[in-house]
């Protein structure tokens, strides 16, 4: 009889109370259940589950109807990062309270806790990065209030608020699990110098990658020559090089320092973010130059690929050797269409000036032979 009121005791001991927020009515029926810790820690781990489930359905639905008049394309987007944070909180108040339900050792309980958060932590993470890209992506489009966020310093921006969620996540990390981070700080200093000596030229281009991306000499899709002869479409920006793909389909990657360093022709720069071509026409002297400014002219504008904003137009360079130089300058929207484009430019043009009677000139050469003494006239060579 002894033992039995002993192992009542014990058993009551490690029954779970029944928390301050639950009703008076419902205390009974946790009382009950607490005899059986496994069953009731069955019941509100799915319990919470299910809140949190359905409760991410609620505020999915109702907060689209709110937002998506403002804000279509990105109030969903915003409202699905809010959900599933509220969703993840509510699953974790629900494993927490079926741990303690348990009855388990005050040490094992901890250690379970411990686990549980910081796998929220690392979830939260993932969260915290969308919402911090999604929020520079709406201040981006405010220009009128934050001018230096736009779409070309995202990148930027991007990687600053990646290091700083990352930093604050390890930091909670080591927090929970009752870690000292000044040590760790210290060390972390002492491994920041000895990398700063052995990787000087990644740094280099680290550092240069957010000068780029700060500055915008050049975006994607823009077509850039440098100093080496080596030219292309920019393909991509990153933080450690750049990337350029010729017009032969090869791609080169070219490291960020140097591109700091060196001198770059945007030919798709300008006052208009478009592409230049420019073809050089010569024509026999004598001829009408309005016809043959009004002729390109209109050949360039009737182009479906030229663009019609910026006009095309045509200057007279000079006057050569053999022939009225002229020079007709007009834009595309994507570099990739400047051979096709000066190619059909080309044909029209050479076949317009033949049929207006225009002529093209060419070098011609008198060749002079000596024959016995004699120099006479042999034959017209042309070039």
């Amino acid at each position: 009889m002894t033992e039995n009121v002993e192992l009542a005791a014990e058993a009551a001991r490690h029954r779970a109370e029944a928390p301050l927020w639950l009703p008076d009515g419902m205390v009974p029926i946790w009382d009950f259940l607490a005899t059986y810790p496994i069953v009731l820690s069955l019941i509100v781990m799915v319990v919470g589950i299910g809140v949190a489930v359905i409760g991410r359905a609620m505020v999915l639905n109702w907060g689209n109807k709110l937002i998506r008049r403002t804000s279509p394309d990105l109030g969903p987007r915003l409202i699905r990062i809010v959900a599933n944070v509220a969703a993840l909180m509510v699953g974790y108040i629900a494993l927490v309270l079926a741990i303690q339900v348990l009855g388990l050792a005050e040490r094992v309980e901890q250690v379970l806790i411990r686990i549980l958060l910081s796998l929220l932590i690392l979830r939260l993470i993932k969260s915290a990065m969308r919402a911090s890209h999604l929020g520079l992506e709406i201040l981006s489009r405010i220009r009128d209030r934050y001018e230096i966020v736009e779409e070309r310093t995202l990148p930027l921006f991007d990687l600053i608020m990646t290091i700083l969620i990352i930093g604050a996540a390890a930091y909670a990390l080591l927090m929970v699990w009752d870690i000292n981070p000044t040590a760790w700080l210290a060390s972390a200093g002492v491994i920041g110098i000895a990398v700063g000596f052995a990787a000087r030229d990644t740094l280099a281009n680290l550092f240069a990658g957010f000068f780029i991306i700060a500055d915008s000499p050049y975006k994607l899709g823009d077509y850039i020559v440098l100093d080496s002869g080596d030219r292309g479409e920019v393909t991509k920006v990153g933080i450690r090089s750049t990337r350029l793909l010729t017009r032969d389909d090869v791609e080169i990657t070219v490291p960020n320092s140097e591109m700091a360093n060196s001198k770059i022709y945007n030919e798709s720069g300008g006052r208009w973010v478009k592409f230049r071509i420019r073809l050089k026409v010569g024509v026999a002297y004598g001829s009408d130059v309005d016809e043959v400014v009004e002729l390109l002219e209109g050949i360039a504008a009737n182009h479906d690929s030229v663009c019609k904003d910026p006009t095309p137009r045509v200057r007279m360079r000079g006057f050569g050797d053999s022939s009225l130089d002229f020079e007709l300058l007009c834009w595309v929207d994507l570099p990739v269409e400047r051979g096709r484009v000066t190619h059909e430019l080309y044909m029209k043009i050479y076949k317009a000036l033949n049929e207006t009677g225009i002529e093209i000139p060419f070098p011609q050469r008198d060749l002079w032979v000596r024959d016995g003494g004699e120099i006479r006239l042999n034959q017209a060579s042309k070039e």
